[in-house]
């Protein structure tokens, strides 16, 4: 909206008419989740009287505001993957269309479901997730772009077949949670990857590399290559809390490099969010 529509809309908010009522509502509605910053901005200023309506069209609308929903969900300590990655994504994306991203990961579960053999082992069924997820979908990592916040959010991921290593992780996951395979996120220094500890010997899979199989060697060797001294306990899951807070630290440093200074601050707010809520809840 134009700054002249704003204050155009703003001149009638606080007129509590039916006539102008219904107008104001119609058109909120012709202009859909547009609609919902501009109002959910004026319910939060100081403006007692604008914020007491604004919150009144919001509440009609059923308008939400994605921010706060995902600050809630950050102060709830009720941590699942896929609800916080679509929470995440909203904040950007409020018009998300979150029906779509899994009936995505719905399709490609059902594919790989057609193509294991029962009886299969986790490594079987994760080389015939591989082949669905990077031969017949193309998901790649975005090598040539991979500072692109979009390579973060789990809708564009899905939609862009491209990533980085956690949000193709993150896929990954949510596919494999489908079929019932018991793996885990691996967020190791400078890098992220999928284990499996449910096989005789652990392994882990590479999204950002096809799905490219290693072992613990294999995955010290990756992390020596790039300057890290590796520990045992590099190869330990990563909660839920952190991978969605890693996601944020990556947004951070990602909207910086795009010159997006407002993004940069917003997930900075939401990685001290996760912080925060840790040390108050991890205190004895």
């Amino acid at each position: 909206m134009s700054r002249t529509q704003k204050e155009a809309l703003l001149s009638l908010l606080d007129d509590t008419s039916a006539p102008v009522r219904r107008a104001l509502l119609a058109h909120f509605t012709r202009l859909g989740f547009t609609a919902g910053p501009f109002l959910q901005e004026i319910a939060r200023s100081p403006n007692r009287l604008l914020a007491r309506h604004a919150a009144w069209f919001l509440d009609e609308l059923k308008f939400t505001d994605p921010v706060s929903e995902f600050r809630g969900f950050i102060r709830s300590l009720n941590y699942e993957l896929e609800t916080g990655a679509l929470l995440l994504a909203r904040t950007v994306n409020p018009a998300l269309d979150v029906g779509a991203c899994c009936t995505a990961l719905d399709t490609i579960a059902a594919r790989c479901t057609e193509l294991i053999s029962e009886p299969a082992s986790p490594r079987e069924k994760c080389r015939v997730l591989n082949r669905v997820l990077f031969h017949e979908w193309a998901f790649r990592g975005n090598v040539e772009h991979y500072t692109d916040p979009r390579n973060s959010f789990l809708d564009q991921v899905i939609t862009r077949r491209q990533g980085i290593p956690l949000s193709l992780s993150i896929v990954y996951l949510l596919a494999a949670g489908r079929l019932g395979l018991q793996l885990e996120p691996v967020g190791l220094p400078t890098h992220f990857v999928v284990g499996c500890y449910t096989d005789d010997t652990p392994f882990f899979i590479d999204p950002f590399d096809r799905g490219l199989f290693r072992d613990a060697d294999e995955i010290f060797t990756l992390l020596r290559g790039n300057q890290v001294d590796p520990k045992p306990t590099d190869l330990m899951p990563t909660p839920v809390r952190e991978v969605l807070c890693r996601s944020c630290r990556n947004l951070v440093n990602h909207y910086a490099a795009a010159g997006d200074h407002d993004h940069a601050k917003l997930f900075a707010s939401f990685v001290e969010e996760f912080e925060s809520t840790y040390e108050r809840h991890a205190q004895p």
